[in-house]
C-alpha cells in the first residue's frame, strides 16, 4: 500500500474513533443517528457543486450505498435494543474485514500478497479482542447475535459496493457526496414511516455535538471511499478498523481510563497487522 495512502487511511481511522468518542449526547440511539445523518447530507449538498459528477455507470452502485447504508445503521440500532455494546460491536466491526477480504478475492479477483493476508488475520481477531471486557462474557440472545452479524454483513456489502462504485464513477469525490445524500434520503424517509414528525422533534437540544460527530463520520469515510481507488478493498477496510485502537489510546491517554490484559493484546496484534500492511 503506497504510504500516502496509508497515512490517509489512519487519519480516516483516527477521526472515526474521534467522533464516535464526541458523541456523547443525552438523545436516544435513533435521534443522535438523525442529527449524524441531516448534518452529512446537508454538508454533502453544500460541496456537490465544487466536485465532478459520477459517471452514470456508477449510479446503480450508489442506489445501492444509500440503501445498504441506511439497513447498516437500523440493524445496529435494533442489535444495541438487543445486546450490550461489549458484545455486539466486537462482532459488528471484527468480522467486517474478514467478510471483505474473502469477498475481494473470490468476487472481485484482487491479489493480496502473504503478508497482507496475515495483516487482515491479526486486525479482525485485534478489533474483537479490543472491544471485549473482563465479566462482560455473558451469552448473547439469539436476536442479539443475529443482529450483530446482519450489523457485520451490511458494513462488509456497503464496503464492497462502495469501492466498486467510486472505481467505475471516475469520480470518488462526487459518487461519494452523492451516496451520502441517498442514504440521507433513505433513512430520513424510514424515519418519517415509522415514527412520524415525532422522529425530529429530539434533535434541537444537542444537535451542535452530533453535527460535528456528522462532519467528521462523513470526511472519515471520504477518504475510506478515495481510498478503495487507489488500494485493495480489503487492505483499506481492515486498515480503517484499526479506529479502535486509537479509541483506546484517546481513553488511555486523555480519560485516564485503565487498559485490561486482554486489550494491551489486541493492541499488539493490530499493531502487528498494520505493520504488515507496508511489507
Amino acid at each position: 500500500m503506497d504510504l500516502s495512502v496509508f497515512g490517509a487511511v489512519l487519519l480516516a481511522a483516527f477521526m472515526h474513533a474521534g467522533w464516535n468518542g464526541l458523541v456523547k449526547v443525552g438523545l436516544d440511539r435513533f435521534s443522535s443517528l438523525l442529527v449524524i445523518v441531516l448534518a452529512q447530507m446537508g454538508l454533502s449538498c453544500v460541496l456537490l457543486p465544487f466536485f465532478p459528477w459520477p459517471s452514470a455507470a456508477s449510479w446503480p452502485w450508489i442506489l445501492a450505498s444509500g440503501l445498504v447504508h441506511t439497513c447498516y445503521k437500523l440493524t445496529l440500532i435494533r442489535a444495541y435494543e438487543h445486546g450490550e455494546l461489549s458484545q455486539i460491536y466486537p462482532i459488528a466491526r471484527g468480522s467486517a474485514p474478514l467478510l471483505v477480504a474473502g469477498a475481494s478475492i473470490l468476487i472481485l479477483g484482487e491479489a493480496i500478497a502473504g503478508p497482507k493476508i496475515l495483516a487482515i488475520a491479526a486486525i479482525g481477531p485485534g478489533v474483537c479482542l479490543m472491544t471485549l471486557r473482563s465479566g462482560a462474557a455473558e451469552a448473547m440472545s439469539p436476536k442479539a447475535l443475529g443482529y450483530a452479524l446482519a450489523t457485520a454483513g451490511c458494513t462488509a456489502s456497503y464496503t464492497l459496493i462502495d469501492g466498486i462504485g467510486a472505481r467505475l464513477s471516475e469520480a470518488a469525490s462526487g459518487f461519494i457526496l452523492i451516496a451520502t445524500v441517498v442514504d440521507g434520503i433513505f433513512t430520513c424517509s424510514f424515519a418519517l414511516l415509522s415514527r412520524g414528525k415525532k422522529a425530529f422533534a429530539k434533535l434541537k437540544s444537542d444537535w451542535r455535538s452530533g453535527a460535528a460527530a456528522g462532519v467528521m463520520s462523513l470526511a472519515s469515510y471520504w477518504i475510506a471511499v478515495w481510498a478503495f481507488t487507489q488500494a485493495p478493498i480489503a487492505l483499506v477496510a481492515a486498515l480503517r478498523e484499526t479506529s479502535v485502537l486509537f479509541a483506546l489510546l484517546i481513553a488511555v491517554v486523555f480519560l485516564k481510563e485503565r487498559a485490561s490484559a486482554g486489550r494491551i493484546v489486541a493492541a499488539c496484534l493490530i499493531t502487528c497487522g498494520v505493520a504488515l500492511m507496508r511489507v
